[in-house]
């Protein structure tokens, strides 16, 4: 009997012993994949690319396209990113991946360098800000959208091959929308501090649009699918006084003029927000806001204060120590919302990175309402989340394509789909993509490396399928955060 238990007991400790080892060596491929994630979540801007594309392109399966856009409107609106898996230019929530791409580059810039990665970085998001400067030809006009969404999403056809209008819309003083001018004026700060170490004079161009844009959006007041009702459709925004807050709180970082405090202070600070996203950044208003009170730049007041007590108690719901904390799957996962939930996990996480390394500098710690946060535990959650995204999940799936052996197949990707133009120049009709390849049961003939896509439900079921794509549909506003968040925990 004796025996039988020892056998027993030692049969527990090998069985025990070896879940440790699988669960270690299941960290230790994750940890190992983080350099890897990084060099392809740059990748993915590649293969984004709208334009002319450059000599030094790495993404080879794309080539050139949409290289009459504006031409309608008799101005050059070549280049830009597509924004998700389609074939349209939506100027709000490309506004939305430059400022986080640029925040990446100033918030993580050492950690980019040492991953050999800064220039890599730097090119993603000048042809962000390139195509933004083309947008903004005067003052209080900004061109916010190239090509008509609903037709577009009828159609899927290579961008190489595009025969759907590729119309061009504006705000003005006449038709505003301040949303959209207030985010583009915020890439156009953030991306002024990243460029201003390698490219003064560059930077200087772009601060100057972001100063004009901030004068744009305050002045002429009004939600941009007002003037731009195509857009509305596809990424409707919910009120303009968040952008306003983020474009001054970058043009405030940039300039260190008052003006801008000012009117931060002056404002509403946005309160208890649930996420962070391309039409919600009074988080990260909040969050550069407390980054000052941290630091003792700013003389403390009511509103600086209460900046500070918004972002922390953003940060505490995430960390599960809040009064109002967001849900969790099974997994571990942060899950915000059924639509492309990872676009929310990321831009959060990439908060959570920030603010440790604010509060690591600060010697300071968070005071949750169930318990205090140091800035260890920040990054720890942080590393956690992208763990997830990169396969320590229930299904070992990473949610990145490209990265390890299991990962989405069929991301639903217009470009990804379609055999590419330099292997097929034959081209290919609206219709016809979706009877040759859209609805072709294969995986992808184009691996879209880098690319995250809306990510499992919230029991952590993913469907890879290119027609699921509320789940399946990468975009840049999901991609742009990992950026930073890869290169701190690489």
């Amino acid at each position: 009997m004796s025996q039988l238990k020892n056998g027993s007991s030692q049969y527990l400790w090998t069985s025990i012993c070896m879940v440790l080892l699988v669960m270690s060596m299941a960290r230790e491929a994750v940890s190992t994949n983080y350099g890897e994630a990084l060099r392809n979540s740059l990748l993915y801007f590649e293969a984004q690319r709208s334009g002319k594309l450059p000599s030094n392109q790495r993404v080879t399966w794309r080539g050139d396209s949409a290289l009459r856009d504006g031409s309608d409107a008799h101005i050059d609106l070549t280049g830009g990113y597509y924004d998700a898996g389609d074939n349209m230019k939506f100027g709000f929530p490309l506004a939305f991946t430059t400022t986080m791409l640029a925040w990446s580059n100033i918030e993580m810039a050492s950690q980019l360098r040492a991953h050999h990665e800064k220039g890599n970085s730097l090119r993603a998001l000048k042809w962000a800000t390139d195509f933004l400067i083309k947008a903004h030809p005067e003052p209080n006009v900004l061109y916010g959208q190239v090509g008509e969404g609903n037709s577009d999403h009828k159609c899927w056809m290579r961008p190489e091959d595009m025969t759907t209008p590729r119309t061009s819309f504006r705000i003005d003083a006449q038709h505003p929308g301040s949303d959209l001018a207030g985010e583009t004026a915020a890439a156009m700060a953030a991306a002024s501090i990243a460029f201003a170490p390698s490219d003064k004079a560059y930077a200087q161009i772009l601060i100057g649009h972001a100063k004009d844009l901030f004068a744009f959006a305050k002045a002429h007041r009004g939600v941009y699918q007002n003037s731009i009702p195509n857009a509305g459709g596809f990424y409707a925004s919910s009120g303009y006084e968040d952008e306003l807050l983020w474009a001054a709180a970058w043009l405030h970082r940039a300039t260190n003029d008052q003006i801008y405090l000012d009117y931060l202070t002056q404002a509403e600070t946005g309160g208890p927000r649930t996420v962070f996203a391309w039409d919600d950044k009074f988080v990260g208003a909040q969050v550069l806001v407390a980054k000052l009170a941290l630091e003792g730049k700013v003389e403390s007041s009511e509103e600086i204060v209460e900046y500070k007590s918004m972002a922390e108690q953003f940060i505490c719901n995430c960390a599960q120590k809040g009064d109002n904390n967001v849900k969790k799957t099974p997994g571990g996962l942060l899950y915000f919302l059924p639509w492309n939930n990872l676009q929310y996990t990321t831009a959060a996480t990439f908060v959570l990175s920030a603010y440790s390394k604010y509060l690591e500098a600060a010697k300071a710690s968070i005071n949750c309402p169930n318990g205090a946060l140091q800035a260890s535990d920040l990054l720890h959650l942080a590393r956690s989340q992208v763990d997830y995204i990169l396969g320590s999940n229930p299904k070992n799936m990473s949610y990145m394509v490209g990265v390890g052996t299991n990962y989405p197949k069929k991301p639903h990707h217009r470009a990804a789909s379609i055999v590419s133009i330099h292997k097929d120049k034959t081209p290919v009709t609206c219709s016809g993509g979706f009877n040759a390849w859209y609805n072709n049961p294969a995986p992808n003939p184009n691996v879209l490396a880098g690319a995250v896509v809306g990510g499992p439900d919230d029991n952590d079921v993913y469907g890879d399928e290119r027609t699921n794509f509320q789940q399946a549909e990468p975009a840049t506003v999901t991609a742009a955060p990992l950026v930073g968040v890869l290169a701190l925990v690489a």
